[in-house]
């Protein structure tokens, strides 16, 4: 029992990391824009800039992003819940809202649309605090972000009753500072000011966001003072944004510069190049030269024939005493008598060379691919290209003759047959399938790489061009008449000007 219950715990513990683990690195955002309010005038903007703000955060590859539009006070609370889930285990949380805001008392509120405020006291029960949306961003890890197109003038100042007459209610939102950690908050008018709602598509701070905003790499920082001299610019200078965060020295940028792109690998060498590599080691014969080429070209034709220079070098070697066993004495060697095996002073002395003397042994020099080699190998590419039938022989026989023959006839070359070469061999090698046509004998046709029996209808016989055709009996008579008898006793017909047999 309690080997199961450590068991459940174990999976569920890495459940929970795994779920962790997937949802690390992510982005989320939640756009709202309020436009159509029941108790006061109507907002042009707020719709279309959340709309365009969704769009941008959806481009620029948020895994989450939550838009709604004209919400009322339920439906808003309920959504910046469901938000804060979606928050846990992020390491961005956005939160965007377009519409009425306003400032009771020092707190700054965003109103729902279906807002009656009769009274300041109303703005606990029926409008959204910023504390409300702070909170919903706090989940996430390096950065909360709230960005607040709220500052438009109030609506409901004229007609709010005061409870307290203690109780301010302002134009504009209040500057607030950021308390919480990692957190960026933006207004779109600084404190008492009002914002503008725009004269075209968007209002002149939405606009800037929507340049400036998610450009790769850009601190947040630096991208809202250029939304600020945006906006300043657009308005005359009558309307400022203001910001305030928390965050640390780091750059934080919604956009991450993108991964430099690796280098392209070089391009694979050629036949031909590889061939002329193979030359040139050759041409230096020693074991370096070869196990440099061994390392450029690993695998292949060519480095299998390297590997078996290098092979024969190696064994030479190896044949090799370890040092220079010859004696030098200070007399010279004089040839020995026939009889008594003295040496005879009146004959010159002839010194002995050392086994190892160039003038002794003679390098061999290293040869390339022999002509037998590159016939069996030549063979074995026609006849994987589908031009080659038989066996294959070290000699270049005449069928090797006539596959090679068939390849320049449908391949377009112009190789000598009489002979294979290096050339023809690189050039069928690099042919990646069938080139030859398959043929087949009489009865049967190609199908794919095999010969498939051909089969007729039971009112039918198989003509000598591989077609079936209906049989005499069943053809007009005037057509058909027996020709005479074939091999075997069979009867041959001649039909339609073709001639074939039962």
């Amino acid at each position: 029992m309690r080997r199961l219950a450590a068991l459940v715990l174990a999976i569920a513990w890495a459940c929970c990391f795994a779920n962790g683990s997937a949802l690390a690195g992510t982005r989320v955002a939640l756009v709202i824009g309020n436009s159509a309010y029941q108790n006061v005038a109507a907002l042009a903007n707020p719709v279309n800039d959340a709309a365009a703000i969704a769009e941008m955060f959806k481009k620029a590859g948020f895994e989450v992003v939550v838009s709604r539009r004209n919400l009322k006070a339920q439906e808003m609370r309920r959504t910046l819940r469901e938000f804060t889930d979606q928050a846990h285990s992020a390491d961005i949380a956005v939160i965007y809202f377009a519409g009425h805001g306003l400032e009771v008392d020092g707190s700054n509120y965003v109103v729902p649309v279906d807002a009656v405020l009769e009274r300041d006291a109303d703005v606990e029960d029926e409008a959204v605090s910023l504390n409300r949306i702070l909170l919903a961003a706090e989940p996430a890890s390096k950065l909360r972000l709230i960005i607040l197109d709220a500052c438009r003038d109030n609506p409901f100042a004229k007609r709010m009753k005061r409870t307290l007459a203690t109780r301010a209610v302002s134009r504009g939102l209040v500057g607030v500072e950021a308390n919480r950690p990692n957190t960026f908050i933006a207004f779109a008018a600084k404190e008492g000011s009002t914002a503008a709602d725009g004269d075209g598509e968007h209002s002149p701070f939405t606009t800037a966001l929507l340049k400036h905003l998610t450009q790769p790499g850009v601190d947040i920082r630096k991208a809202f003072g250029y939304v600020r001299d945006d906006v300043m610019s657009a308005t005359g200078g009558r309307q400022e944004p203001y910001t305030t965060n928390s965050l640390g020295g780091n750059d934080v940028a919604l956009i991450p510069l993108p991964e430099p792109a690796p280098a392209p690998a070089p391009a694979p060498k050629s036949s031909a190049d590889i061939r002329l590599d193979y030359e040139l080691a050759e041409r230096v014969g020693t074991l370096e030269a070869w196990n440099s080429f061994i390392e450029a070209h690993p695998a292949g034709f060519y480095s299998d024939l390297a590997k078996s220079q290098r092979n024969k070098l190696t064994e030479r070697d190896a044949g090799k005493p370890s040092g220079d066993s010859t004696v030098v004495t200070s007399e010279p060697a004089k040839p020995a008598d026939a009889k008594n095996g003295t040496a005879r002073p009146d004959e010159p002395a002839v010194a002995a060379l050392p086994p190892t003397s160039p003038a002794a042994t003679e390098s061999p020099k290293s040869a390339g691919p022999t002509p037998q080699e590159i016939s069996r190998s030549l063979q074995t590419e026609l006849r994987r290209v589908g031009c080659k039938g038989g066996e294959i022989d070290d000699e270049w026989t005449a069928s090797a003759r006539k596959a090679l023959s068939l390849f320049n006839a449908n391949a377009g070359t112009r190789f000598d047959v009489k002979l294979a070469s290096l050339d023809a061999l690189d050039a069928v090698r690099a042919r990646p399938g069938r080139v030859c046509p398959l043929e087949c004998s009489r009865g049967f046709r190609p199908s794919g790489d095999h010969c498939v029996k051909i089969t007729c209808d039971a009112d039918q016989v198989l003509a000598p061009n591989g077609s079936c055709r209906p049989k005499p009996e069943h053809a007009p008579k005037a057509v058909a008449r027996q020709r005479g008898q074939g091999s075997g006793g069979r009867k041959c017909f001649v039909y339609n000007g073709t001639s074939f047999c039962e």
